[in-house]
């Protein structure tokens, strides 16, 4: 494909309102996020109704401020992709309803992008060298995946979360210990000052099924110590149980990382999603890869949060496979990786 593709790219899952212009899924010409973390801190999470009514009254300034950055106009981009699942069904529902109104009256091709799939593309961005086959560790709020990348668009899902996604875990067990939404980078601020050998909390582990991931336990374990140490009157030292807990998502998540790494010859492996912007993470499994000889791959953090970038690069390789969407393109909730 000898010509340029310019992507207006949209993302709207959950509480960030993003549009970005993406070129040839690999260069960024802008990226804009709207957060609203500031509203939804006051309620300690996310509320879909609040979500739903902000995406909407941001939606076209986003898009605006998208297309100035980029110092480009709706006449020069070639396709427009979105973010149709998973995640909030009203707040994917503005993005969707956006992205169909301005691909039909500028009758674009209109691409339907799974959202975990835009964060397994945020690596395309910054490692331009990076291309499939590889491994890759999704986890963010409402996800654990650890995936095979058999080439663009095409995944192998080797294990999932059995219950609570690794960044749903710390959102509850910052909540539980006194540090509020967002949890995972209050977690990960706060772990920097305490011991994580200080309490042994459990590694979870799911019988039968070696990749799957299981955090529930180590959140009624976190619970637990925290409700004796209260009857007992004990001292509870916040960064101790913050660093403790940090360190028993780590070690699961880079020892399962790892057995795929062995069983399935990974030479390059990749994490995604917003918890991989945790530091202890990324150090793990950066030494993790190292020892094993293999390359390792991470977005740089406002790539692993949501954002249309990601969603740009994965649209583009959709759209080089001659992948389209059509109008009755809809937010699918519950959307799994490799459907369509």
């Amino acid at each position: 494909m000898d010509k340029d593709v310019r992507i207006l790219a949209i993302e709207s899952s959950c509480d960030e309102t993003a549009a970005a212009v993406v070129v040839n899924g690999r260069e960024v010409l802008s990226n804009i996020i709207s957060s609203q973390i500031d509203i939804h801190t006051l309620y300690g999470g996310v509320v879909p109704e609040i979500a739903s009514r902000k995406h909407i009254e941001r939606i076209n300034q986003v898009i605006r401020e998208a297309l100035t950055a980029a110092g480009v106009t709706l006449d020069d981009i070639d396709a427009v992709g979105v973010t149709y699942g998973p995640g909030l069904v009203g707040a994917l529902l503005v993005g969707v309803a956006e992205a169909k109104a301005i691909a039909w009256a500028r009758q674009l091709p209109l691409i339907g992008v799974h959202h975990i799939e835009g964060h397994i593309s945020a690596n395309y961005i910054e490692h331009r060298e990076l291309e499939p086959p590889f491994g890759c560790l999704v986890v963010s709020g409402g996800h654990t995946h650890l995936v095979r990348v058999r080439d663009y668009g095409e995944y192998e899902i080797l294990g999932r979360t059995c219950d609570d996604a690794a960044g749903e875990a710390f959102d509850k067990v910052a909540r539980a210990i006194g540090l509020g939404y967002p949890g995972g980078p209050k977690i990960d601020r706060v772990s920097r000052e305490g011991d994580p050998s200080a309490i042994d909390f459990p590694r979870g582990k799911v019988r039968g099924s070696e990749y799957d991931f299981s955090f529930s336990g180590l959140k009624s374990a976190v619970l637990n110590y925290l409700n004796e140490c209260r009857m007992k009157g004990i001292p509870v030292r916040t960064a101790d149980v913050a660093a403790s807990f940090q360190k028993a998502v780590v070690d699961v998540l880079v020892e399962h990382s790892m057995h795929a790494v062995e069983e399935y010859g990974f030479r390059e492996f990749a994490i995604a999603g917003g918890v991989a912007s945790n530091s202890a993470l990324r150090l793990a499994m950066e030494e993790a890869c190292a020892k094993k000889g293999i390359s390792f791959y991470r977005p740089s953090p406002v790539l692993c949060t949501d954002n249309a970038a990601m969603i740009g690069a994965a649209a583009y390789y959709e759209y080089r496979k001659g992948i389209r969407s059509d109008y009755s393109l809809n937010a699918i909730p519950n959307l799994q990786l490799g459907e369509r």
